[in-house]
């Protein structure tokens, strides 16, 4: 087994080790998610040693250069102001959802004129429109990190994978009896999750273009789902209630997660997949043992509907946003509220964090997009100009662009 080359990964720290075994290329990561400014890097990298063969003596001094780079990178203090960049009459009929690939060059758009649109983030222009549905395009996603393909879910109940570059359909993945309102790839862009309002998922081999498994078990309709990291497990969110975790390779169900008495909004794994998130219309947060099923906490708060979930890049936090208006920021570890972002005057149906993990941004019904300070709730930006409720905002993998989407029928760019 012999070590080719380490990389850096930025969010969430890490180090990927490129190393041949057996004649095959293979990667690993060693994440570093506990990493802040104050750690004594020598001795987190000897510990790393302990335990990681391809490290050895003769490339120490390159690892611990690489570990503080993660680590200036950390500890540098930004005060980025965003300003309007483009503003993009998308399509003809109201946007559905709006997503970025990796490194954010490239943003799709889906709408309710049945199109997928491709956009050039630089310089706004509109590279390519995906046709082909027959209804609605409600659910879109790059293949990220890869971002070589694009998969589309429709109200026609077909789910399509195209070509990023050409824009070639490749597939057309049908077998759904009803509108498919979510999907996601795995991280290792082998898989295409589509979940649909006829109560099942079905998972899709990109390469072969068939049908891999139906996971049924849901008695309502099924409106998120979401793989782990490490592509081995699934949860899919349903109207019924639950949160079902699946084993991805047997499509057995594993666990059905019971405790909401309301409609799933959002559901979600931690990065190093040892917690579930799920926010539901009963105004409350559950976290769950991804491992066991098991209910760990109840985040309360709000006082109304959750629409909202996530946890930051290390699954150190986790952000909601409610139709009461307000966002919360909670330790995931100690399950206290540490910030509330409040100003908005309608409700929140978007939240995310920056990949670094110290900004947090929301979109509202109220018009506006807003940046937040994650540690401490201030709200440090108002993202103003769309005439109508924006639904969807995203940030690029640097944490230096802002995509918002609204039912203005446009998208805007901000840089």
């Amino acid at each position: 087994m012999g070590l080719r080359r380490l990389l850096l990964r930025y969010y969430p720290p890490g180090i990927i080790l490129e190393y041949v075994q057996g004649g095959e290329p293979k990667t690993r990561p060693i994440d570093l998610l506990d990493l802040s400014p104050d750690t004594d890097v020598i001795a987190l990298v000897e510990e790393i040693q302990k335990g990681e063969p391809l490290i050895t003596a003769s490339c120490k001094e390159y690892v611990i250069n690489l570990v503080r780079r993660l680590q200036e990178k950390l500890g540098e203090q930004e005060d980025h102001k965003f300003y309007l960049f483009k503003v993009l009459r998308a399509h003809m009929l109201p946007l559905t959802n709006v997503a970025f690939n990796k490194s954010g060059s490239r943003f799709i758009t889906g709408s309710y004129d049945r199109t997928c649109k491709v956009w050039d983030t630089a310089s706004g222009e509109e590279l390519r429109t995906l046709e082909g549905h027959r209804n609605v395009v409600f659910a879109i996603a790059f293949n990220n990190p890869y971002g070589d393909k694009i998969a589309t879910g429709s109200f026609d109940n077909t789910c399509k994978l195209w070509s990023t570059e050409t824009g070639k359909c490749y597939y057309t993945f049908r077998g759904h009896t009803a509108e498919i309102v979510c999907l996601s790839f795995n991280l290792q862009s082998t898989l295409v999750a589509t979940g649909s309002m006829d109560t099942t998922a079905k998972l899709w081999d990109i390469e072969k273009g068939e049908k891999v498994v139906t996971l049924s078990g849901h008695s309502a309709e099924i409106i998120t789902l979401s793989f782990n990291t490490t592509g081995d497990r699934i949860i899919t969110g349903s109207f019924d209630n639950t949160v079902a975790v699946w084993e991805v390779v047997t499509g057995r169900m594993l666990h059905t997660l019971i405790g909401h008495r309301g409609e799933i909004s959002s559901a979600q794994f931690n990065w190093d997949c040892s917690l579930i998130v799920t926010g539901s219309m009963d105004k409350t947060c559950m976290l769950w043992n991804a491992m066991t099923g098991a209910h760990i906490a109840t985040l309360t708060g709000h006082s109304d509907e959750i629409l909202d979930v996530c946890f930051d890049y290390a699954g150190q936090r986790i952000a909601t946003a409610s139709a009461d208006g307000s966002g919360r920021v909670y330790n995931a570890e100690t399950r206290k509220c540490i910030a509330k972002l409040e100003g908005h005057g309608c409700e929140i149906s978007k939240i995310c964090f920056n990949p670094k993990g110290n900004r947090i941004l929301t979109a509202s019904s109220d018009k506006t997009a807003r940046l937040w300070d994650a540690a401490t709730g201030h709200c440090l930006q108002i993202l103003e100009g769309h005439s109508d409720e924006i639904f969807s905002c995203a940030f690029n993998y640097k944490g230096d662009i802002i995509i918002t989407g609204s039912k203005d029928n446009t998208c805007r760019i901000w840089h």
